[in-house]
């Protein structure tokens, strides 16, 4: 079940109080609880925190009811934008909400529904929880001590544990996929799978990933085949870049979010989903929506708990550590790791070199450069090769630090695009996509650097 929550999402400038420190982050998890007011269970008190609710006297249910006068599967409280609604699942004994029979109506705070002989006082909440960087320097894959990053330890420290969907934004290459991976392995779900679906699959074949499909249902499908969402039951599904996900497909993601039931293709049984859904985006999903192409009610199922990563540019004081970090990475796979090498090692003008460059495609980008010595003075080891020697990094004290960088970045652009290129055999596209690169971005540093393909 997701629990639902509102996020205050200032950056951690804006946090800070008047010449005092960063405020945390508070995160509000949105829930309700139902108490019996009539009934063989007076007294009793759940506490539910999900985006679908089902009250029934069935074991699946997430409230049980064990009363003759309930129904397998009585009702359901669905949250939306609005709030709670209330809705009557065809009971034998109808829904009454305030005494009034009803079969869809938004709950108020303080309201009682009966349910057969069944009363229940509905009462929401929110459960207010601080998040406090961490004192870590790394979070399973992620590796950082700059402020920034610490947050967002923190922040799958004390969210991970939650079922609450969270919306991990950044620009390509921040580590929004580790990010996923780390709340999950901070989730009681840790040890059900993790399963991830590229939302920038075309349509048809998004709808397959997703939902599977019954024998016959495609041309060519010769026998049944689950989909992405119950692959990933009991366990995580990553939505990567969720905004690439087309209007046709939008109204059917919604339905499996706010109902947690889907029907493969061509298939007529319901079945019934405990997953859990990350989704991350490179884009701006408020302005899609602003833009017409994202439903706002899907924005609001995906956003719950929104998270933005930062870009590497804007905590490079993590540009030495991750550095050393891929380095010992690639070290511990090389043949000289193999026959007990040293782990490579960065001397202070690679670091330098490292640091000065705006690193457009973050984290991934950084890893390449390490991980195949290009052209920045750092000691490739065995197995991987290095296409060019390393950067003269001798300074000319005659020069400014604008010009010392200006001849670095260049060089280190002019290297990183030959190597791209060739290893995607003079494909533009393919370049692009290794390299997580928008391709008018490549175009237009292959004309500066007058590199013809």
């Amino acid at each position: 079940m997701d629990e639902f929550a509102r996020i205050r999402t200032a950056g951690a400038d804006e946090r800070t109080a008047r010449g005092g420190a960063a405020a945390p982050m508070v995160v509000h998890l949105a829930q309700c609880k139902l108490a019996v007011i009539k009934g063989r269970e007076r007294g009793r008190e759940y506490l539910v925190s999900g985006d679908v609710i089902r009250v029934g006297k069935s074991d699946d249910n997430d409230l049980v009811l064990n009363e003759e006068t309930v129904s397998r599967v009585h009702l359901e409280i669905l949250r939306d934008q609005k709030g709670y609604l209330l809705r009557d699942l065809h009971s034998t004994n109808g829904t009454f909400l305030d005494g009034s029979e009803i079969r869809e109506a938004y709950i108020r705070a303080g309201s009682v529904i009966t349910v057969g002989t069944v009363q229940l006082k509905f009462q929401p909440f929110e459960e207010r929880i601080e998040v406090a960087p961490s004192e870590a320097e790394s979070c399973g894959e992620l590796v950082g001590r700059s402020p920034r990053m610490r947050e967002v330890f923190g922040f799958v420290a004390r969210i991970g544990p939650t079922d609450a969907t969270v919306l991990v934004e950044g620009e390509v290459g921040v580590g929004k996929e580790a990010v996923a991976r780390a709340l999950h392995a901070h989730s009681r779900r840790k040890g059900g799978p993790f399963v991830v679906v590229d939302c920038s699959l075309p349509g048809p074949a998004l709808e397959a990933e997703l939902l599977g499909h019954e024998k016959g249902a495609a041309s060519g499908a010769g026998a049944t085949r689950q989909g992405a969402f119950e692959l990933a039951q009991g366990g995580t599904l990553l939505l990567d870049e969720v905004g690439e996900i087309g209007l046709d497909l939008q109204p059917k993601l919604l339905r499996i979010l706010e109902q947690r039931e889907l029907r493969r293709q061509n298939g007529t049984r319901a079945i019934k989903l405990d997953v859990r859904v990350i989704a991350t985006t490179r884009r701006s999903l408020r302005a899609e929506v602003e833009r017409g192409k994202l439903r706002d009610d899907l924005f609001f199922r995906l956003s719950v708990v929104p998270l933005r990563v930062p870009p590497l540019r804007e905590r490079r004081d993590d540009i030495p550590l991750l550095a050393r970090a891929f380095a010992e990475r690639a070290t511990a796979v090389s043949a000289r790791a193999a026959a007990g090498g040293q782990p490579v090692a960065l001397d202070g003008p690679g670091e330098a070199a490292l640091a000065i460059h705006d690193w457009p495609g973050n984290v991934r980008e950084l890893r390449a450069v390490v991980e195949r010595g290009l052209g920045l003075g750092l000691p490739a080891p065995d197995g991987i090769s290095v296409d060019s020697p390393a950067v003269d990094l001798a300074f000319d004290p005659r020069s400014s630090y604008r010009d010392h960088k200006d001849r670095f970045e260049r060089d280190f652009e002019r290297r990183y695009l030959k190597w791209l290129l060739g290893r995607a055999e003079g494909n533009i596209s393919r370049a692009a996509r290794d390299a997580d690169m928008d391709r008018k971005y490549l175009h237009k540093l292959l004309k500066k650097h007058a590199i013809v393909t």
